[in-house]
């Protein structure tokens, strides 16, 4: 069965439902076709079921692009403003959370049924559960899906990339770019979680569903928002946001206390008073996190991090010394470029840290 229209869109998701409409506001006959069984899944779980679905600020160097006019270009054809402002001609409640985001009051559901009744506002067809087998250029363009034949002068493609394959994204889009020899710049992750790896994902496994605000830090970008530790690894928007800019093998600075010094209070002479006594589980996860403190068996665990690998004669001797001073003579280098202490006493650790940190090591 053929059916005709003005312009075919592939994808319901949030582009392709806002390219859907805008041409249906131009007077285009316009079908949509989403492969899964309804719409807007990856805008359902977005900010958390909240729907993340604007920034205040959003500017064009806000984007990372090969083509940075581009940003220039969509923006000044559409801004934040105009999306608020139907977000408000359909009485959706909202709220800004930090530095311009807006997140509804509601549920993000109340952004995908504002998109399903524009659809209809403008005479839009969608159809869900459509999956397309093959697609041709003549002097239109053929769509076919199983018996189902869509013709149009007009395609959009709007599948989205691989980001969440769980909700079923999938290489589509960029298997119809080659097909048609659009040329596609090289792909990699990007506003995604960091995992650890396996020997690090075991250490720090009993701190999942701690968070804090952090800077992270990347070649000369920098986020300051929230970090999120999961069972996996790092997340948050600050690690999301960084991620976009990481490169693998590349470093990447985490500050967790932003504009504190958390040694301060160890250094204190109360400190040894207070860490001679019995700590909470609560009380000593700052240790952990901050310092690299960790509890084995037997005693206490410090991890100190050896930037790229290297020391000056000043930091080995100083290591040396804390070896001698507050361990049992030796240190354990680990495959990750540290050295541990495994018998520190917990009421030295003010000195020790002291000691280190004049050698600028923690």
């Amino acid at each position: 069965m053929m059916q005709k229209f003005d312009a075919i869109v592939l994808g319901a998701g949030a582009a392709g439902l806002m390219c859907a409409i805008e041409a249906g506001k131009r007077g285009r006959r316009v079908v949509v076709l989403e492969r899964a069984d309804r719409v807007g899944k990856k805008i359902l779980i977005s900010g958390g079921g909240r729907c993340n679905f604007t920034n205040l600020y959003c500017q064009p160097e806000n984007f990372l692009s090969a083509n940075p006019h581009f940003a220039k270009s969509a923006l000044a054809r559409y801004t934040p403003a105009d999306f608020i402002g139907l977000v408000e001609r359909h009485h959706i409640p909202y709220h800004e959370k930090t530095q311009g985001q807006l997140f509804c009051d509601g549920s993000a559901r109340e952004i995908v049924t504002m998109l399903e009744e524009e659809c209809r506002r403008t005479g839009v067809t969608i159809l869900v559960g459509v999956a397309v087998s093959e697609i041709r250029k003549e002097s239109f363009f053929l769509v076919k899906a199983g018996e189902r034949e869509f013709r149009a002068p007009a395609l959009a493609i709007a599948t989205g990339g691989l980001s969440i394959p769980k909700i079923g994204a999938t290489a589509f889009g960029y298997e119809v770019a080659r097909q048609f020899g659009i040329n596609i710049q090289q792909c990699r992750p990007a506003l995604v979680p960091l995992t650890f790896n396996p020997e690090d994902r075991k250490g720090y496994a009993d701190l999942a569903g701690v968070s804090a605000e952090v800077i992270a830090s990347c070649d000369s970008q920098q986020f300051r928002d929230k970090m999120l530790i999961t069972h996996r690894g790092l997340s948050g928007p600050a690690i999301l946001q960084i991620s976009s800019y990481w490169q693998k093998s590349a470093p990447l600075t985490i500050d967790l206390a932003p504009g504190q010094q958390w040694t301060a209070p160890l250094l204190k002479p109360k400190a040894r008073r207070d860490l001679a006594g019995q700590l909470t589980e609560e009380e000593f996860r700052p240790l952990r996190l901050m310092n690299g403190l960790y509890l084995q068996l037997h005693a206490y665990m410090l991890r100190i991090a050896i930037p790229y690998g290297a020391l000056s004669s000043d930091q080995m001797r100083t290591l040396a010394h804390v070896a001698r001073r507050y361990d049992r003579n030796y240190g354990h280098f680990t495959t990750r470029q540290n050295i541990q202490f495994n018998w520190i006493k917990l009421q030295d650790l003010p000195d020790t840290m002291a000691d280190l940190a004049r050698a600028g090591l923690h």
